[in-house]
C-alpha cells in the first residue's frame, strides 16, 4: 500500500483532503501501528484524557513515523514548554483544548512557529532528526510541516470564532461537541443548539479558508459533519473501537448452542 509521507500531512490538510484518523488512548505504540497498517490518514495521541506521559507520547510517535502514519497530540496543556515538548519528540500538529480566545489562539500560533513566532529552537531531538538537520533546514521544515487545530469547545468561544479562525498559524478548527454539550447543559452532541453551534464555527472555518473537523461516532454521524463543512473525522479511539468490536464478538459467540 502506498502512503503519503506524514511529512506532508499539513499539505493534504490544507488541500482540503477527507482525512480519517482516531484518539489513541492507550500509552503503548501497538494500536498506532495497527492504525498505519491499515491507512488511517493520522493518530490523535490524547494527553488530555489518557495516561500519556512525555516517554509514552514519544513510544506513540516512534511507532507512527514506523507506520507512515501523521502523529498528532491532543495536549494537556497548552503551555508552550508543553507545545515544545511533542513537537521536538517529532509529532507533526497538536490540538489544542478549550482554544476560546483570540488571544489564546495567536500565543497557540506563535509556540509552535520559529520563524514571526516564539517556538525554543534544538534541532538535537527527533524532529531535527538527531542533529542531522542545519539551523536553517530545521526551521523550514518545522515551520512548514507543523500542524495547529485549534478545540473550540466553549460557548464563550462562539462569539469570536471567525476571529480566532482567521488567525494566522492556525491551520484547522475542530468541533468540541461533547464540551459543547456539556456547557450548554445538553444531553447530546446532537441537540439543536449544540448543532447550532457546530454549523457557526464550521462556517467559520470555510470563510478563512480553514478546514474543519469533528470526532464521530458512526458513519451516519460523520456524514452529516460533512453536510455542514467537515474535512477531517477522528471516529473514535483505540479503546472505542476495541470495545465496539469485542462486543459484537462476545455476542456472536453467545448465539453458539
Amino acid at each position: 500500500m502506498t502512503r503519503p509521507d506524514a511529512a506532508q500531512f499539513r499539505k493534504r490538510l490544507a488541500a482540503g483532503e477527507l482525512l480519517a484518523g482516531t484518539f489513541v488512548k492507550t500509552p503503548t505504540g501497538h494500536a498506532t501501528e495497527i492504525f498505519g497498517d491499515l491507512g488511517y490518514d493520522f493518530v490523535v495521541i490524547d494527553e488530555e484524557h489518557a495516561p500519556f506521559d512525555r516517554r509514552s507520547i514519544d513510544d506513540a510517535i516512534v511507532s507512527a513515523r514506523a507506520a507512515h502514519i501523521a502523529p498528532l497530540v491532543r495536549v494537556a496543556s497548552s503551555a508552550p514548554s508543553n507545545l515544545l515538548s511533542v513537537l521536538d519528540c517529532g509529532a507533526v500538529g497538536v490540538l489544542v483544548p478549550h482554544v476560546a480566545s483570540v488571544e489564546r489562539a495567536k500565543e497557540i500560533a506563535a509556540a509552535c512557529r520559529y520563524r514571526k513566532g516564539s517556538r525554543g529552537f534544538s534541532n538535537s531531538p527527533r524532529a531535527g532528526r538527531y542533529g542531522g538537520l542545519n539551523l536553517s533546514q530545521h526551521i523550514e521544515q518545522g515551520d512548514a510541516t507543523t500542524t495547529v487545530v485549534a478545540q473550540i469547545e466553549d460557548p464563550s468561544a462562539l462569539s469570536v470564532v471567525e476571529e480566532i479562525a482567521r488567525v494566522d498559524g492556525v491551520d484547522a478548527l475542530f468541533v468540541g461537541r461533547g464540551d459543547l454539550a456539556a456547557a450548554m447543559e445538553e444531553n447530546s452532541s446532537e441537540a439543536p443548539a449544540v448543532r447550532a453551534a457546530s454549523e457557526r464555527i464550521a462556517k467559520a472555518g470555510q470563510a478563512a479558508g480553514k478546514p474543519v473537523w469533528f470526532f464521530v461516532g458512526s458513519l451516519a454521524d460523520a456524514a452529516a459533519m460533512r453536510g455542514i463543512g467537515g474535512s477531517g473525522f477522528i471516529y473514535m479511539s483505540d479503546q472505542g473501537l476495541m470495545r465496539q468490536a469485542a462486543t459484537k464478538a462476545l455476542a456472536d459467540l453467545k448465539t453458539l448452542k
